[in-house]
C-alpha cells in the first residue's frame, strides 16, 4: 500500500498561517513527523494562495525536499502552478490531479507530459455529483485511455474514485468500492488511489468511519490511499488488513510497527 500524508494542506489553517510566514520549520516538522510514521509521498496544496499559488507550492517543493528524502505528490487544479513547482522537484512526483474536465485535461496534458511523474486521475467530471458507478467506470476507460495514448504507462496512472462525502451522497461507498473492484479486473496494471478523510465528511466519530473506509477499499483492490499516517489507529488497521490479505510476510511489518509504538489498537 502507498501511502500519502495529507497534512500539507492550506485547507487547514495551521498550515495556511505557516504558509503565509513562510515559516519553514513549521512545515518541516509535520513533513517530517508524516515521513517518521509511514507515508511514501507528502502531499503539498497551496491552492488558498490562488494567484500566488506557484510561488507557494515551489517554496513548499524546495522547503520539504531540502531537508525530507521523500517524493511530493503536487495537488493543484492550476497547470503553471504545477509546471513551476515540477521544475523544482527532485525525482518522480506524483501530480494529483487530472480530470476530464476539458479545461484541466487541455492544460495539464503537457505538463504531465514532460517529465516521467505519476498521475492521479479523477474519474468524474469536476461538480457532478453524485457519481453513479457506471459513469465513474467509464470515466476512468476514457481517462486510462487518453493518459496510456500521450505515453504514460499504465503503472503510473491512479484511478481516485472521487470519493463525496456520505452525507451528500449516500451511495459513494459502494461506487468507490465497485470502480475500484472493476479497475483491477480491467486494468491489472492501473493503480487505484482515494482520499480517505473525505467520505466521513460532516459525520460524527470520523476516525472510525475513515477505518471501516480504508479496511473496505483495501478489501476491494485499493492499491494508495491519502490519508494522515500520523493516525495510529487508522495505520493500525491499514497494516492489519495488508497483513490479513497477505501481503505482509509473517506479519513483520504489523510486528515491527507494533513493537516500535507506531500503532495503537
Amino acid at each position: 500500500m502507498i501511502i500519502v500524508g495529507e497534512k500539507i494542506n492550506t485547507g487547514r489553517p495551521r498550515i495556511t498561517e505557516a504558509m503565509a510566514k513562510r515559516h519553514a520549520s513549521s512545515i518541516l516538522a509535520v513533513a517530517r513527523e508524516q515521513a517518521q510514521a509511514g507515508a511514501d509521498f507528502i502531499d503539498v496544496n497551496a491552492g488558498t494562495f490562488l494567484e500566488h499559488e506557484a510561488d507557494y507550492l515551489s517554496w513548499l517543493v524546495e522547503t520539504i525536499q531540502g531537508e525530507v528524502d521523500l517524493p511530493l505528490c503536487l495537488s493543484t487544479s492550476n497547470a503553471s502552478a504545477l509546471s513551476e513547482a515540477m521544475k523544482r522537484h527532485r525525482g518522480e512526483p506524483m501530480v494529483n490531479a487530472i480530470s476530464l474536465a476539458k479545461e484541466r485535461l487541455r492544460s495539464f496534458l503537457p505538463v504531465i507530459t514532460s517529465r516521467p511523474c505519476r498521475v492521479i486521475a479523477l474519474s468524474a467530471a469536476e461538480g457532478s455529483t453524485p457519481v453513479p458507478l457506471d459513469e465513474r467506470i467509464r470515466a476512468s476507460s476514457e481517462l486510462i485511455s487518453i493518459l496510456t495514448g500521450e505515453g504514460i504507462p499504465p503503472e503510473k496512472i491512479y484511478i481516485d474514485p472521487a470519493v463525496q462525502p456520505m452525507v451528500k451522497d449516500s451511495g459513494t461507498g459502494l461506487a468507490t468500492i465497485g470502480t475500484i473492484r472493476q479497475m483491477v479486473a480491467d486494468f491489472p496494471e492501473v493503480n487505484t488511489i482515494c482520499g480517505i478523510s473525505n467520505v466521513s465528511f460532516g459525520l460524527p466519530a470520523r476516525p472510525f468511519i475513515n477505518r471501516q473506509f480504508l479496511a473496505l477499499l483495501m478489501t476491494a483492490g485499493l492499491s494508495a490511499a491519502i490519508l494522515d499516517p500520523t493516525d495510529k489507529h487508522l495505520m493500525a488497521t491499514l497494516l492489519a488488513v495488508d497483513a490479513l490479505l497477505g501481503r505482509d510476510a509473517s506479519c513483520k511489518s504489523f510486528i515491527d510497527a507494533y513493537t516500535n509504538g507506531r500503532i495503537a489498537v
